[in-house]
């Protein structure tokens, strides 16, 4: 039996007990981690086939402790009055059968935040820098109509089941690591996110067209957000690229043939600070 040395030792080896070899390695780390990810996949089926048979009554219940964090930011006012009447315009659309026909509330909050979301239990917030950014009631329509589109997918829902799925399995694999667990989900979640947002997109699109029988304002907001420096770059990020999504939008107009209108003015209380 031929022996070979040890490079940090003094000790021989024996041709019947070698180290393993690079290679070897390789091939069961890539085993390791391909278990890792068809657990993920399989245990994210599981959730999100629980999540779509929830009852809604279930999520709004879900969604009020979510929902209190919110509303010392908010401001009951005119603004928050007519953000309201805007989506029970847009839910008159909305067919009683559907996951997204609830009883919807908007929380408006006046900060420079260039932001809107859908939250548990039925809540759409609305900063005034969002609406800052509105040139008419069409485009704003449109934003709503696309938070709307994430209840309907109940994305919200999902996506906090695929972020608790992420972190218990890889926590139970390599213990407490906040740090590789964040990583894995930014990752894991992205073009996830991304899709949610297209089909989010679509759903507001077909909301807009049905409230005001054309679809002017449909591309105005992302259009204007592709303009920014950096802002069509798309790697790892939430959402698609404004570019992107406003080429997605025509794309889906021409095909379904919607019109393109005359715009409705922005509500001036809407504007005011």
């Amino acid at each position: 039996m031929s022996e070979s040395q040890d490079p940090l030792s003094d000790q021989p080896w024996s041709d019947r007990n070698k180290p393993p070899e690079t290679k070897e390695l390789i091939t069961l780390g890539g085993m390791f981690l391909c278990l890792i990810i068809l657990l993920i996949w399989l245990l994210n089926f599981a959730v999100n086939w629980l999540i779509v048979q929830m009852p809604v009554s279930w999520e709004q219940q879900l969604g009020q402790a979510i929902v209190k964090a919110y509303e010392p930011q908010s401001l009951d006012s005119p603004q928050q009055d007519k953000l309201n009447e805007l989506v029970n315009d847009l839910e008159a659309h909305i067919s009683p059968d559907s996951k997204a026909y609830r009883d919807y509330q908007v929380l408006y909050i006046p900060t420079e935040v260039v932001n809107a979301g859908a939250i548990p239990g039925d809540t759409i917030l609305v900063y005034q820098g969002l609406l800052d950014q509105m040139g008419s009631e069409n485009e704003l329509m449109m934003v709503l109509g696309h938070e709307i589109g994430h209840f309907a997918n109940r994305d919200h829902l999902r996506s906090i089941g695929k972020a608790l799925v992420i972190r218990t399995v890889i926590s139970s694999i390599f213990g407490d690591v906040t740090f590789i667990a964040d990583a894995a989900q930014i990752i894991s979640s992205t073009r996830f996110s991304q899709a949610q947002e297209k089909e989010a997109d679509q759903y507001g699109l077909d909301l807009l067209y049905k409230n005001y029988d054309q679809v002017a304002g449909a591309t105005d907001f992302f259009a204007r957000l592709s303009e920014n420096a950096g802002a069509n770059w798309d790697f790892l990020a939430s959402h698609p690229a404004p570019a992107k999504r406003v080429t997605a939008l025509e794309q889906l107009i021409a095909a379904k043939d919607y019109p393109i209108g005359e715009y409705t003015p922005l509500p001036e209380m809407l504007k005011e600070s």
